[in-house]
């Protein structure tokens, strides 16, 4: 992800924060699926692990979506790429209050997972005003 990143799009704050989020994600996830992948006692599933998984594959889309969005020329495909990082965004958000409807102990992270979200889209406005 950061090898054919140009550097000066590494050094965005807005960047930076999408890559905590993923991370962060991604552990908050690991965690949950400890709890989550167990079966239940009549054999089901879980059906929370489906958005411990979902919290990952979105906030992996944040990056290349601010760096497509970076790079365009064009002024109306610069705004699909935004739109669908606020898209994204907003997807996290609600996946992050869906999982802690979980049995798990993880859950206590997802307040940790919407803060940086929320910082994130405050630097979201900030970096769309300078676009």
């Amino acid at each position: 992800m950061l090898s054919n990143t140009p550097q000066n799009l590494s050094e965005l704050p807005i960047y930076k924060k999408a890559l905590d989020i993923f991370a962060l994600s991604q552990n908050i996830s690991a965690y949950l699926n400890q709890d989550l992948s167990v079966l239940k006692d009549d054999g089901s599933e879980d059906i929370h692990i489906y958005f411990s998984g979902d919290i990952v594959q979105q906030s992996v889309a944040l990056v290349p979506e601010i760096v497509n969005a970076e790079l365009e020329r064009f002024s109306e495909r610069k705004h699909k790429h935004i739109a669908s990082l606020k898209r994204i965004t907003n997807m996290l958000y609600k996946n992050s209050y869906r999982l802690e409807q979980s049995n798990s102990n993880g859950r206590d992270f997802l307040p940790i997972l919407r803060r940086e979200l929320k910082k994130f889209k405050k630097l979201q406005r900030n970096w769309i005003m300078t676009l």
